[in-house]
């Protein structure tokens, strides 16, 4: 007697993440939370326009026609049919301004996070409505954010400002194209500094105080929700099926975190790319360093159950062990971290103090540059220089976190992805030994979190932990138990920094 073979039907969540050099789109499996794979486009950098110093604008369509793209490349190359995916989550740059009319059409390219024209438009408004109002209702300085970009569009473009319909932050504008509905989250309207944390409410006190009209502001949706289904253009354009849900929108750092499954008061999500970021969920609505730190409501935030993410940027990271791999000719960070680790602790005495990418926030916007100390020609070599920068920038997360637990933070784990300068294990476990709090490792991407979050919302991954130390975990670094050396050289570099800071 034979039998009846059935085949299971795997469904799918497809999550993207919106960066301003590539748009990444990643597919998991409803039933295991499993990532299938991962594919960018375009695959060289995106084009960014700086039509003065310190401006950077895209056009929002690109990054659209790179979604579309990234789609039906994903599906073809998993052999996956659109009938198959059952929602979508979507991350994105943070802090950008997207203008539309009342049809929906672009007004101009978007201004974009790394654009700093509204600089003095903030701080006049810090100045003016007051640092105590702006810092217990926005936590934090209006600044350079997607708020005073607004107004800086209003004062500088008034024909364009006069046609604007709606504002949208990137992500809101990708679920837009997918849609056709316009609306956004109290995340994204957190990052934009335009939520009062008080009122739990978008803050039309200081939109009055641009001239700005709340009617611009658009519906406000849950972080994880249905925020709209594929329109019959955004299925046509993508090669999605018409139906799909968009269930989740995040801008990238609260995202990276809840890619890495943190949530919880005491958590940490860190990344040490070309900057680092040290990204800390507290429930404590106090603010102390709102000049250092930016804060932000997290992916999980409600009034009743706060959930704030603290975000300290660290310009000089990476990219001075990157400045040091090109300058010194060396092959690979692998021969790099190979040649630091045959240095003891401390680096023989040489340090360096890392801050040569601009302006720190972290240090009151003091620009420190790179200083190389106590180099003896006599007896130091590239290994020391090696060493010691690691041990520099290392100091500078420990440094950063010290500024964090002053504005209340305590940190019970970090977690972090396995693309960074956290791979080196003398990185890692200098900080994990400083701070006495073991470091977690993942194999992780921002598009695979926003493809879980889709399952979040839709109720098919309720224990994240599990999912996440299942499929991703890589390993773990511990604090050594002899601490003293590490401490000791700590101590001389924080002291070098601080003399430093005040010969400024």
């Amino acid at each position: 007697m034979g039998r009846n073979h059935f085949k299971i039907k795997l469904m799918y969540y497809i999550g993207y993440d919106i960066g301003s050099s590539s748009v990444k789109a990643s597919l998991v499996e409803v039933s295991t939370g499993k990532s299938i794979g991962v594919v960018q486009e375009p695959e060289q950098e995106m084009h960014m326009t700086s039509l003065k110093n310190g401006w950077a604008e895209q056009n929002p369509m690109d990054w659209w026609t790179h979604v579309c793209n990234a789609t039906k490349k994903m599906l073809s190359l998993y052999n996956i049919s659109s009938e198959d995916i059952a929602g979508i989550g979507i991350a994105y740059q943070m802090h950008g301004l997207v203008l539309v009319d009342k049809e929906g059409d672009l007004l101009r390219d978007a201004i974009i996070w790394c654009d700093s024209r509204a600089v003095e438009i903030g701080a006049k408004a810090f100045k003016e409505i007051g640092e105590d109002v702006c810092t217990e209702n926005l936590l934090n300085s209006p600044a350079n954010f997607t708020a005073s970009k607004l107004k800086w569009v209003q004062e500088n473009e008034p024909q364009v400002y006069k046609k604007a319909h709606k504002f949208l932050l990137p992500g809101d504008y990708i679920a837009f194209k997918f849609t056709g509905v316009l609306n956004t989250t109290a995340s994204g309207l957190s990052e934009g500094i335009m939520w009062d944390f008080k009122k739990n409410k978008a803050a039309s006190w200081l939109l009055d105080y641009y001239g700005i009209e709340s009617s611009l502001v658009p519906e406000i949706v849950p972080t994880f929700s249905n925020q709209g289904v594929l329109s019959e253009e955004g299925a046509a354009a993508s090669g999605l099926k018409k139906g799909i849900p968009v269930l989740y929108r995040a801008g990238d750092q609260p995202n990276n975190a809840l890619s890495l499954n943190v949530f919880e008061p005491g958590e940490i999500a860190a990344t040490g790319g070309t900057s680092g970021v040290v990204y800390a969920v507290t429930d404590n609505l106090s603010v102390k360093e709102s000049t250092r730190v930016n804060n932000f409501a997290h992916v999980n935030y409600t009034a009743k159950n706060p959930r704030i993410g603290k975000l300290l940027n660290i310009n000089g990271a990476g990219i001075q062990y990157r400045w040091l791999k090109e300058n010194l000719n060396i092959a690979s960070y692998e021969e790099m971290n190979a040649l630091a680790g045959k240095i003891p602790v401390g680096s023989d005495g040489v340090q360096i103090i890392p801050f040569g990418n601009g302006a720190e926030r972290m240090l009151n916007n003091k620009t420190l540059g790179t200083h190389i100390l106590n180099l003896n020609l006599n007896t130091h070599n590239r290994a020391h220089l090696c060493r010691a920068s690691l041990e520099g920038i290392a100091f500078s997360f420990v440094y950063g976190i010290e500024i964090l637990k002053s504005d209340g933070i305590s940190v019970r784990l970090i977690k972090t992805g396995n693309d960074n300068l956290f791979r080196s294990a003398l990185f890692s476990t200098t900080i994990a030994t400083l701070i006495n709090q073991k470091i977690e490792i993942y194999d992780t991407t921002g598009a695979t979190g926003a493809a879980r979050a889709a399952g979040i919302s839709d109720g098919s991954f309720k224990d994240m932990n599990s999912i996440s130390s299942e499929n991703d975990h890589v390993k773990t670094f511990h604090p050594v138990e002899e601490k003293e050396a590490y401490v000791q050289a700590y101590h001389q570099w924080k002291k070098q920094l601080e003399n430093s800071l005040n010969n400024l």
